[in-house]
């Protein structure tokens, strides 16, 4: 549920909550004997305004000088002070703005102990359910009927007949006539309440005076007794918004305890979700891949002949190489070989030519010749199929150097 109204009804409380669908249509109306009935319907993540019974709350009409808003609800906290025989600090207030000129305004202040509104929500606290905005049915009704001029409520809650005069659709004045439905006594009583919002004040000419439908068969009694004629008002589905909020400061802590712990759980649930979607990912990759390694195990298999077939002629072709590569002839090696010489006084001795590889061992006048000689060789573009290597050579008594160097095909 994530907007919602617990307001009193005529005997109990009524929860006004809006359709599931959020598109439309007429919002849901229950009603309930008790709180802890009506606590049961709700749970603790549950977004709803509590709306307190005007028996309930202090609601007073003040004409203060016209300051800064703070001032203001700083003067407006020291009337209700002096109205309350209550600690500062055991009273929640708040106030809305009737009216307002250059040198002063008409303000609804309404007010309510602390202790009280804890016993009143006492089924929802225990079930840890906390509203987020504790405001006055009279004001409701006063916003959503009058927003313009001054009317007169009659209407049956908790148990009472409940009268309030709305001012610009502010909560002006008001009062409990009386037991709900009783006729005799409300044709003494509503001629007092009006002298006693005189004496507030509050001015007794009433452009529109609204009774409840619960409250039918008073119509009569009340156009005699006030000498007008009366309007027939249902509940509201949904209650127009109001200025006055009522929620005490620790309420509201706990309150948003409880939103940081939901959004917490919701951002828990997006990363347990997001971790199941990637280990998802990670579980169809791994079986993508085993997919596809066994395909190429298959196509590996299926081209195995294929492979052994070329590996054989290449290895044939290989060992011909020698007999069918000119550059390896050993006539065309040995021309290479000769015209490698640095100089006369380096000699081939011995020469060997195998199918792969070849040596050759020879003697020069010095091993700098011997060496000089090497590195010809590793030059000769045409030698360049081999790879070639020399030990370290052997130096003789005359100072010659005997060599041996040896050659395999890259």
């Amino acid at each position: 549920m994530t907007d919602a109204f617990l307001v009193p009804g005529a005997e109990g409380w009524t929860l006004i909550s809006r359709p599931e669908n959020h598109n439309g249509g007429a919002w849901r109306v229950r009603a309930f004997e008790t709180m802890e009935e009506a606590a049961q319907s709700l749970g603790e993540d549950d977004s709803f305004t509590l709306a307190l019974p005007i028996g309930d709350v202090l609601a007073q009409r003040l004409r203060l000088p016209r300051v800064e808003e703070k001032e203001l609800r700083e003067m407006v906290r020291l009337q209700i002070e002096k109205a309350l025989p209550f600690p500062p600090d055991e009273v929640t207030s708040d106030y809305e703005v009737i009216e307002q000129n250059e040198n002063e305004c008409v303000v609804s202040a309404v007010a309510v102990q602390n202790d009280r509104l804890s016993e009143v929500a006492r089924a929802l606290l225990d079930r840890q359910i906390i509203p987020r905005a504790v405001t006055v049915y009279a004001g409701h009704r006063a916003a959503t009927h009058a927003r313009q001029g001054r009317a007169l409520f009659i209407y049956p809650e908790a148990g009472t007949l409940v009268s309030a005069i709305a001012e610009n659709g502010k909560l002006s004045f008001a009062r409990t006539l009386g037991a709900n439905g009783a006729a005799a006594p409300l044709e003494f009583e509503l001629p007092q309440f009006a002298l006693n919002a005189e004496l507030e004040g509050v001015g007794s000419g009433f452009s529109n005076v609204l009774v409840d439908e619960k409250c039918y068969e008073l119509r009569e009694v009340v156009d005699r007794s006030l000498g007008t004629k009366s309007e027939v008002v249902g509940m509201e589905t949904p209650p127009a918004a109001t200025g006055i909020n009522l929620l005490p400061e620790n309420w509201r802590e706990r309150r948003a305890r409880q939103v940081r712990r939901k959004e917490w759980r919701q951002w828990l649930v997006w990363a347990a979700m997001a971790y199941a979607g990637i280990v998802a990912l990670a579980l169809l990759h791994i079986g993508y891949l085993k997919f596809r390694l066994a395909q190429l195990g298959h196509a590996v298999a299926s081209d195995e002949p294929k492979a052994a077939f070329v590996q054989a002629s290449a290895a044939s072709w290989r060992s011909l190489e020698p007999a069918l590569d000119p550059r390896l002839f050993p006539i065309e090696v040995l021309r290479a070989i000769y015209e490698s010489l640095p100089s006369a006084d380096v000699h081939i001795t011995a020469y060997t030519q195998a199918a792969r590889q070849l040596s050759l061992e020879g003697e020069a006048s010095s091993a700098a010749l011997a060496y000089q000689f090497t590195e010809k060789v590793k030059k000769n573009p045409a030698l360049q199929r081999f790879n070639f290597e020399m030990q370290p050579p052997r130096l003789l008594p005359n100072d010659h150097a005997q060599f041996r160097l040896e050659g395999k095909l890259r």
